[in-house]
């Protein structure tokens, strides 16, 4: 990784009739640490996963395929879901964010002859 740079969250994202569900594996994160914020339809989830500090110590890494660092992810989500319904759960290592859908009523409506 360059300095500054930011690595993207997987997420899957899964829609049923009622609600949005979005995935995210974490590991190595404290809960603490996971920040979910909305603003105008775009939901941010990001966290900093540090280097643990046997990295600190005099040895030679002979392979790296971790990753360190900076991580977020932007999801722009449709305009019809309850922002205020929004929960997050961690379950073993899987971060589930859900979101209602609003419920709209159906109505017909008469036409009046004039």
């Amino acid at each position: 990784m360059i300095d500054d740079e930011v690595w993207q969250i997987a997420v899957d994202i899964l829609e049923t009739k009622f609600e949005i569900i979005i995935l995210a594996p974490v590991a190595w994160i404290d809960l603490d640490d996971i920040d979910i914020s909305y603003h105008n339809n775009i939901l941010t989830i990001k966290w900093d996963r540090e280097r643990p500090e046997i990295y600190n110590k005099d040895l030679i890494v002979r392979n790296s395929e971790c990753f360190w660092g900076e991580f977020r992810r932007n999801i722009i989500l449709p305009e019809n879901l309850d922002f205020d319904s929004i929960k997050a759960t961690l379950d073993n290592n899987l971060l589930i964010v859900t979101i209602d859908k609003l419920k709209f009523s159906n109505h017909s409506i008469k036409i009046e002859k004039i």
